[in-house]
């Protein structure tokens, strides 16, 4: 019996030392902090293998979070998942991982023990934090740059291998939009705090639960639809989420992609006023579009900001709405991390079937013509 436990031991420790060294390989810098031997990569991958990857993610709760969460934890990833709203509101998470693989951590964005609690004992760290509109409790500073330095500081203090933050494509110093120049300030800082980080900019992203083509299929309350300039003069690039989230999962696996900043983009350009048209005809719902002044359309956003719920749009969504897209070629983007942007027309359906009355409920996509593309 003593032998045949001493020709087990002999036979495991050499494997132990191999796939320690793996895991410490996988990032290809020198090894900061040991690895606990519950997270050494094993498996066949899947949820119920180790991956080696222990992510924390903030903002998982939001709409890009859930997706990124689920691609982790189907490779067998460990999840920590800081959290401040109820936990009725984080239960959808919670079977994204085999057992044990997701950790909930409540957490203070203005309190770095409370980061440093949550990041010490990974190697990977997301930051999806983001908002929509501003509160009285967290304006755009707040969410966009100084809690993302904040994180940014104390992983990089923590001995973090690998920090991704995601900004936006229209991220601009100059912007008209206040959401859009604190995204612009966020990265800068982070860049400072983190220079090894990598930096993702989405385009507006589209997906079941997105507050995009939802809005815009939404519109149809107001009698028709309100745009600047009839949206003839705005060019939108729409990302899927699942490619924007598939697309930060290989970044971690990606060691080149330390330090770089990406833009992830949809396959097709459009005018807004086509893209407007085309989510209409998918809703099987009529396109009435009229022009709407942009004081005109201030003061109506001004009104929705003072109601205490969740503002359907605000002044500032409705500048980001009418600002057309950048075209960035000089930066690497979801090809270079091995994926193929989805076209709008293969998954409009998945999120606009919910506006359709129940004559067209079942009607098929193919009936729908696509929507025009553009070139600039």
């Amino acid at each position: 019996m003593a032998a045949a436990v001493q020709l087990r031991v002999v036979r495991v420790l050499p494997m132990s030392r191999s796939i320690t060294a793996l895991a410490t390989s996988v990032f290809h810098g020198p090894p900061q902090r040991q690895l606990h031997h519950a997270l050494i990569p094993h498996g066949k991958s899947g949820r119920s293998s180790v991956s080696g990857v222990v992510a924390t993610v903030f903002g998982a709760t939001g709409f890009l979070g859930r997706y990124v969460v689920n691609h982790l934890g189907r490779i067998g990833s460990q999840v920590i998942i800081p959290y401040r709203c109820d936990t009725y509101d984080i239960m959808h998470l919670r079977p994204m991982g085999d057992l044990g693989q997701i950790i909930f951590l409540e957490w203070n964005g203005r309190d770095k023990d409370s980061i440093r609690r949550a990041v010490e004992h990974s190697n990977v760290v997301i930051n999806l934090v983001g908002r929509e509109w501003e509160t009285t409790n967290f304006d755009f500073e707040d969410v966009f740059v100084k809690i993302p330095k904040a994180i940014a500081q104390v992983s990089k203090e923590a001995g973090v291998e690998k920090f991704i933050h995601i900004s936006h494509l229209n991220a601009d110093i100059k912007s008209s939009s206040r959401y859009l120049r604190n995204k612009a300030v966020g990265e800068k800082e982070v860049r400072e705090a983190f220079p090894e980080a990598t930096i993702i900019k989405p385009s507006d992203i589209y997906g079941r639960e997105d507050r995009f083509l939802n809005y815009f299929a939404n519109m149809r309350w107001f009698g028709g639809v309100p745009l600047m300039s009839l949206g003839m003069k705005t060019v939108k690039q729409p990302v899927y989420v699942v490619d924007v989230s598939k697309g930060i999962v290989n970044a971690i696996k990606d060691p080149d992609a330390r330090g770089k900043t990406f833009a992830f983009v949809g396959p097709n350009r459009y005018l807004l006023f086509d893209l407007v048209q085309y989510v209409f005809a998918m809703a099987y719902r009529p396109f009435l579009p009229y022009p709407l002044p942009r004081f005109a359309y201030q003061l109506v956003a001004r009104l929705f900001e003072v109601s205490p719920f969740e503002p359907w749009t605000t002044r500032d969504k409705v500048e980001r709405v009418h600002i057309s897209d950048m075209t960035l070629p000089h930066l690497p983007g979801l090809e270079d991390l091995g994926i193929q942007a989805t076209p709008l027309e293969l998954k409009a359906i998945e999120v606009l079937r919910r506006h359709r009355t129940y004559r067209w409920l079942s009607s098929e996509m193919e009936e729908v013509k696509p929507a025009k593309t553009v070139n600039f």
